[in-house]
């Protein structure tokens, strides 16, 4: 059980952080004429998925408690590293997530990187596909994925095998090569954390599910995501582009997709940028 929550606190250690970031450090332009330091309030609402009212009522220590999935949200805006997102936590009144296991704070140096690759798209999830960052390129290929929610359902891996308009974004050709690498990735994964709960709940609920998803894991087949081609299909047409996992220590994954040396694809991102741009505008 957290202690009491301390709004006055809050707000203040909220203020300072939000003051501390620059737009470009959270991928942001920093447009002209900014007369605030650091990010706006507007900026850490869209950031985070709030309203502007509501963390604009944080800041003035008159907003409600907060949420776990609130302070993950805010704490991956903010760029807070561990220790800072733990106080965060005891401002607001909540119990310090555990450390041990599977981390779904992502370091703020990993979204630093993500958010200087301007000309590949890139993510951060974690090894049961909880999607916990994109860049905005990513954003502009997938769809905003990222979440923070950490149920079984809001795994990229559940939602493959259990939900079939997830499916489209893919080739019909390479459904069966994406399940099979899904599955003996997932497989590496679960024998290093085969004990923790998420990991449990994840491959137990698919082989209650999915029999696809139980024949393939049946195969005991293992063997670490590293180097993948995928083909998206985007407005501008379909993208291929070779997909590289940086597996980190602690559960997460650095996921960059990258044009083929010698392809078009590079020229089609640019114009998915362009087309994103203009519907922004």
């Amino acid at each position: 059980m957290g202690e009491p929550m301390d709004r006055d606190a809050l707000a203040e250690f909220l203020r300072r952080r939000r003051e501390a970031i620059r737009p470009q450090d959270v991928g942001l332009p920093e447009g002209p004429r900014r007369r605030t330091a650091g990010l706006r309030r507007e900026e850490v609402a869209q950031l985070t998925g709030m309203s502007v009212d509501y963390y604009g009522r944080l800041e003035q220590a008159r907003g409600p408690q907060p949420s776990p999935q609130m302070l993950r949200a805010l704490a991956r805006a903010l760029r807070l590293t561990d220790d800072e997102r733990d106080h965060l936590y005891r401002l607001a009144g909540h119990a310090v997530p555990d450390r041990g296991g599977l981390s779904t704070h992502v370091r703020p140096a990993l979204l630093f990187v993500l958010d200087r690759m301007r000309d590949a798209a890139a993510f951060v999830c974690t090894d049961t596909g909880i999607m916990l960052a994109q860049n905005a390129m990513a954003k502009l290929l997938m769809g905003d994925l990222t979440t923070a929610e950490t149920t079984v359902e809001a795994s990229m891996i559940w939602q493959w095998f259990i939900d079939p308009v997830v499916r489209e974004q893919f080739p019909d050709v390479e459904h069966d090569q994406h399940s099979r690498i899904m599955v003996a990735d997932l497989r590496a994964a679960w024998a290093r954390r085969r004990t923790e709960a998420d990991m449990r709940e994840l491959v137990d609920g698919l082989l209650a599910r999915s029999p696809e998803f139980a024949e393939l894991w049946s195969r005991h087949e293992v063997a670490v995501r590293r180097l993948q081609r995928k083909t998206f299909s985007t407005h501008v047409g379909p993208i291929t582009l070779d997909c590289e996992v940086l597996a980190a220590a602690d559960g997460q994954q650095l996921v960059v997709l990258t044009p083929p040396a010698g392809s078009s694809a590079a020229d089609d991102l640019r114009l998915l940028t362009v087309i994103g741009d203009q519907a922004l505008g």
